[in-house]
């Protein structure tokens, strides 16, 4: 029998209206039939499919997708086994607060499973594995349902705080004609974010204005490049040190935490994941011990969406922080009306105050740069090469070209001053998830350069080899879809921060360190990251061990990603 009209056409239309570009998938049966209608309906464009080896590689690479876009793309998912692959990836990005539109194969009805496979691939409730940590899902029993629900779906994920959806699509709903009904699809309109009320806001303004050393705290606040002039625009309003991943590096103003909260008179946080550690000094130790950072008095101000989307289970909220000012709302939609309330407090006086105070924070900043110049001196010319040689080789290669840091932590002596230069830094480290989970900064960095591709700009990772090896196919992704990226392998063969964790377990126990290396190094033997990209069709050079070699080599590698292709270099360096 010959389906002329098939529900997964309509399907497509919804994804078409949505606006999603693109959907990243594994193959499976279980959504076969919106895979032929991605291609042959919609033509393969607008939404086009994107081959991944894996599921966790799919919603990984949207994850970083989204964060350069700030809006989400589509991940297709095989079923239960499928889901279950990707739910390391959805954890990410539920820590992260990270919008994705992913869709879920499924066979519900009993009578329309082919034997065997189909019973092992389906569920009575597929979303239910992942419910936890995602936003919104929906099992739609029909195509006027479905509409109704992806047009949901997207607006939930993509009002904050952000997050992940999941629309199931069954099988049959999919393949089966879609008969004579009318089928429409629901205009969608977008949510305004919820901003502060406007006395609150009034109120934080006079604890500002009046501050001797506020400091701000930002992480997760800048959604859009406004963001990030918003902020500026507020410290530079108060002159107060500011403390993110999403500031310019080289504003005075931008300064390490350690020289200013223990001496805050009001500390804002903007949408910080873990306000408590911030202003708490935590030592590992047998005997576990914390202590306060901040002086007596010191008021405590946040603004946040973090607990409009809270979990029982999955315990992402870290502790509890004794607050002054505890403002449920977006961060960056609420900051042009704190500017405006600030701004109407100032009389000359204070102004006098803020340029003593401005000149007090630039001799600090330029301190703090000294430093990181001569720290970067350090084991210049080691063997293998030190971490600083590698930020700075690469700083050079890019400085001149319109770069983005789509994986790792940009070096402090690069000039970032462009929101979408870097995709923000997580509590757990640069360049992992949002919940910390290794196996995310390879996928997620395609999935930033794939987003920046459109605007021409030259994307690089520093990527971490244990992360690399949980989904090198991604690889052949890039290279299949021709994403330009300059991977750059910090290759110190092992997994690092556990082997510091051994050794903190052994000198703990007095046993030595000898052993430490034993499930946590990668070597014997040495994994040839170079080589393992030239069998996936990238280029690849390396490894490179000697410092000389290695400007040459980015530079060789720099105009392959010039030509749009991706390249990796591998370097072997020092652990840290």
């Amino acid at each position: 029998m010959t389906v002329q009209r098939p529900g997964s056409d309509f399907m497509v239309s919804i994804l078409q209206a949505l606006g999603l570009e693109y959907v990243a998938a594994n193959p499976g049966s279980s959504f076969r039939a919106l895979h032929e209608s991605i291609l042959n309906f919609g033509g393969n464009s607008k939404p086009q499919l994107l081959t991944c080896c894996h599921e966790e590689a799919a919603v990984a690479l949207a994850d970083g997708y989204a964060r350069v876009e700030g809006r989400p793309m589509a991940a297709m998912v095989h079923t239960n086994v499928g889901l279950q692959h990707a739910s390391m990836a959805i954890y990410n990005a539920f820590a992260g607060r990270i919008p994705i539109f992913i869709l879920a194969g499924n066979t519900l009805d009993a009578e329309a499973r082919r034997p065997g496979g189909d019973w092992n691939h389906s569920a009575q409730d597929v979303a239910a594995l992942v419910r936890d940590f995602t936003k919104w899902d929906d099992l739609p029993v029909s195509l006027g349902h479905f509409a109704e629900s992806a047009i949901r779906a997207y607006r939930l994920s993509t009002t904050p705080p952000m997050g992940r959806v999941v629309l199931v699509a069954d099988s049959e709903l999919q393949e089966k004609p879609a008969g004579l009904t009318d089928l429409r699809i629901p205009r969608l309109t977008a949510a305004s974010p919820p901003t502060a009320d406007p006395k609150a806001l009034a109120e934080v303004a006079q604890l500002l204005v009046a501050a001797s050393h506020p400091v701000i705290l930002a992480e997760r606040m800048a959604r859009t490049p406004a963001g990030m002039q918003f902020l500026i625009e507020l410290a530079e309003t108060i002159q107060a040190p500011v403390v993110s991943g999403k500031f310019p590096n080289q504003h005075p103003l931008c300064q390490p935490a350690n020289k200013h909260i223990g001496s805050a008179d009001v500390i804002l946080g903007l949408e910080v994941p873990d306000f408590w550690g911030a202003v708490h000094s935590y030592r590992d130790q047998a005997e576990r011990s914390y202590r306060s950072l901040i002086k007596p008095g010191a008021k405590l101000i946040r603004i946040s969406t973090q607990e409009l989307n809270t979990k029982a289970n999955q315990q992402t909220l870290q502790r509890y922080t004794e607050l002054d000012f505890d403002i449920v709302a977006d961060a960056e939609a609420s900051l042009p009306y704190l500017i405006e309330a600030c701004r109407r407090l100032f009389t000359p006086s204070r102004h006098a105050a803020l340029e003593q105070r401005a000149q007090a924070l630039s001799r600090i900043h330029d301190q703090t740069l000294g430093e990181a110049r001569r720290a970067a001196t350090y084991a210049w010319d080691g063997n293998p090469v030190s971490t600083a040689r590698l930020s700075a080789e690469v700083w050079e290669v890019i400085r001149n070209r319109d770069w983005a840091l789509v994986g790792g932590q940009a070096s402090r002596l690069w000039n970032v001053d462009r929101a979408y230069q870097t995709m923000g830094l997580s509590p757990n480290g640069p360049g992992f998830g949002g919940a910390g989970g290794i196996g995310f900064m390879a996928p997620a960095s395609v999935g930033g350069a794939l987003a920046h591709r459109r605007h021409g700009r030259f994307c690089v990772s520093l990527q971490t080899d244990g992360d690399l090896m949980y989904s090198p196919g991604i690889l052949w992704t890039a290279a299949h879809h021709r994403i330009p990226l300059l991977s750059v392998m910090h290759n110190n063969r092992a997994y690092h921060s556990e082997v510091m964790h051994v050794q903190r377990m052994a000198n703990r126990r007095q046993r030595g360190i000898a052993s430490a290396g034993t499930g946590t190094l990668l070597s014997e033997p040495n994994i040839d990251y170079a080589a393992l990209a030239r069998s996936l069709g990238i280029y690849g050079v390396g490894p490179i061990v000697a410092p000389k070699d290695l400007g040459p080599a980015l530079r060789k590698a720099a105009e392959v990603v010039d030509r749009g292709e991706p390249a990796l270099v591998d370097v072997v360096t020092q652990p840290r």
